[in-house]
């Protein structure tokens, strides 16, 4: 019924865009007959906005991975560096609650760990909407920050990092066997916000799965037997992720082509001083709105990676490509 009611939708917005381009076509028509320039002007805007209607549905096209269409788990860890780094996270963290609450995504935080002064050690959210894995996916690796630094009595200029995991809600349709001698499961009790019980009583769970070294726990609920079966979907979904990658490394070790999309690799520089630029060290993707990017404005950045995943070539290899076609 799920994939019933998408393509349904995919129809319909087909449809529509039809239609509004019939009507502009003929209201178009109709104002050159009579030479009026301020409709010329109206249907102008109408036909730019369909063009981007276009543009970003030929972009989801591109979201045909085995898992994109699903939620997503998104978590944020603080580097090395302390207060700055933590603060970093933080605001990578607001960055992405930003986005996916002005595309109409759900946010439910999982777990947080507080800074010891200010931002985040770490912090697991959960994304819940149509493609979420999909747009998000190439948003896992090092983000570095350039800035003068607010924690600074001097002012001096701080380089903080910190890392972006993205990974997969994977539903009962998909079977990830694990094997109970291979967890080590820790309970504690939660840290920050929560109410009295929460923060009295062991509930948040942590597990540890020996063979990867894969760590993921919950904290967001009084019962520790609902922590833990939260716990358990997240380690399943990082572990099928693995398992994503693993293939997708084969694939690019087949084509004998690298990129630098994965965990331990910086794919993106925000600079906000001695001048404000957001970069792509992927794509190349870059722009002089540091601020707005940091409010959620991603789209220029998610919608490149995602081309480049499927192409592997960086957006002017295939503008270069598509001008020597023409």
């Amino acid at each position: 019924m799920r994939e019933r009611t998408r393509l349904a939708q995919a129809v319909e917005r087909q449809k529509a865009l039809e239609k509004a381009l019939e009507d502009a076509v003929d209201l178009a028509e109709l104002a050159e007959a009579e030479a009026d320039e301020a409709i010329l002007e109206e249907v102008g805007r109408e036909l730019a906005d369909l063009r981007e209607k276009v543009q970003r549905l030929q972009l989801e096209s591109l979201l045909s991975g085995e898992a994109d269409r699903n939620d997503c788990y998104l978590q944020v860890n603080a580097g090395a560096g302390g207060t700055e780094s933590q603060d970093w996270a933080e605001m990578l963290l607001r960055m992405y609650v930003r986005w996916a609450e002005a595309h109409g995504y759900k946010v439910e935080l999982v777990e947080e760990t507080p800074g010891e002064e200010a931002g985040i050690k770490s912090a697991t959210i959960k994304i819940v909407g149509d493609n979420a894995y999909g747009w998000l996916k190439h948003e896992s690796g090092v983000h570095r920050l350039v800035r003068i630094s607010p924690f600074d009595s001097q002012a001096r200029r701080h380089t903080s990092f910190a890392s972006v995991w993205v990974y997969p809600v994977i539903d009962d349709s998909i079977e990830v066997q694990i094997d109970e001698k291979d967890l080590k499961i820790d309970t504690y009790r939660a840290s920050g916000a929560g109410g009295q019980h929460v923060n009295r009583t062991d509930s948040a769970v942590r597990i540890t799965h020996l063979p990867t070294g894969i760590v993921v726990q919950c904290q967001n609920d009084r019962s520790q037997h609902r922590n833990r079966a939260q716990a358990m979907a997240m380690l399943k979904a990082r572990l099928y992720e693995l398992e994503l990658q693993k293939r997708r490394a084969e694939q690019e070790a087949q084509e004998a082509q690298k990129t630098d999309i994965g965990w331990g690799h910086q794919i993106r520089s925000y600079v906000l001083h001695p001048y404000k630029m957001v970069k792509d060290l992927r794509t190349g993707v870059e722009t002089g709105n540091a601020q707005a990017v940091l409010d959620g404005d991603l789209d220029p950045f998610l919608e490149a990676a995602l081309a480049l995943g499927v192409s592997n070539k960086r957006p002017e290899e295939a503008r270069a490509e598509g001008a020597a076609a023409s």
